[in-house]
């Protein structure tokens, strides 16, 4: 079988354009040239990697199977080269980091800050996302590493590696100005059903781990606001439409913001970073790594004096 990397490179393109056409503008190749490509690619596996219809291209059971194992490939190669222009004592490089929402307020934009100002000359990539999106890209070789957050029934195998940072229990939140939780230093989650929440959207973990929480302890939440990210959340939150249950985290640096912990039952979350383990890191990525470590640290020291509630 004779496979090469152009050929593997043309087809993930297709797959997730769903155009041979622009595919090949994408590519900077002429169109024919890309369909030979393709065609010969499938003449080595002996397998249709497309469903081709007029003004439809879709993946057959063949091309599903294909497409994750291509781009790890392709990520490989990639690394390689970066690898090596390393060695050749090239002062640039490239981290893909990726991260929960929630992390990006906190712990990501701490490790960026330090990390840029250490590495001015290589190049971030940040891509937000579910703990779930994360890992499979990581997998896919999509990206270098990724900071999660575990929950029940989300787990990790193959070639990936987590490496748990810090753990924070899950706060409720309210607006400083206007708050029901004043008279509060504990609340549980009947009490905290009855309130008027803001919730979080639905690819969330946090809003998943909040869901499962209520349906466990029989209770239907008051939810006034449904469907916001995070800097929609708080922002509701500060103008006194509701309260919120959030990572402890956030409190840093938020004197709009009152909040009182969360008991009966108690919710915590650990912060991961996702990694391959048969891959080799490059000097850019192993120093993202030290800066998130040094910054979870950093973080762990100031939850450790936070005050929930004023």
């Amino acid at each position: 079988m004779d496979v090469n990397l152009e050929q593997l490179r043309g087809f993930v393109r297709v797959a997730e354009i769903g155009h041979f056409t622009r595919a090949a503008e994408a590519l900077h190749v002429a169109q024919p040239s890309l369909s030979r490509q393709v065609s010969t690619l499938e003449r080595e596996l002996g397998a249709e990697l497309f469903h081709r219809a007029r003004g439809h291209i879709s993946l057959t059971a063949a091309g599903e199977t294909l497409l994750p194992r291509a781009r790890r490939i392709l990520a490989d190669e990639e690394a390689i080269h970066a690898e090596m222009a390393e060695l050749a004592g090239l002062q640039r490089g490239r981290v893909r980091l990726g991260a929960t929402p929630t992390l990006c307020v906190s712990l990501v934009a701490e490790a960026m800050t330090a990390y840029t100002t250490a590495h001015p000359g290589v190049e971030l990539h940040l891509t937000e996302g579910g703990s779930r999106l994360l890992i499979e890209r990581v997998a896919e070789g999509e990206l270098d590493m990724a900071l999660i957050t575990v929950s029940e029934g989300l787990s990790i195998s193959g070639t990936l590696v987590r490496e748990p940072l810090l753990t924070e229990e899950l706060v409720v939140i309210s607006s400083a100005a206007e708050s029901p939780l004043v008279d509060n230093a504990e609340i549980d989650l009947r009490t905290l059903a009855s309130l008027p929440m803001v919730a979080f959207a639905e690819s969330y973990d946090l809003r998943a781990a909040t869901d499962a929480a209520f349906a466990a302890a029989g209770l239907d939440p008051t939810t006034v606001i449904e469907g916001a990210e995070m800097d929609a959340v708080l922002r509701f939150v500060e103008r006194g439409l509701g309260v919120a249950l959030v990572p402890a985290t956030v409190l840093i640096d938020r004197p709009t913001l009152r909040s009182a912990r969360l008991v009966q039952p108690r919710l915590t979350r650990t912060i991961s970073i996702a990694r391959r383990s048969d891959v080799n890191p490059t000097r850019a990525a192993s120093a993202m790594r030290g800066a998130v470590v040094s910054a979870s640290r950093l973080l762990a020291e100031r939850l450790a004096e936070l005050t929930l509630v004023e």
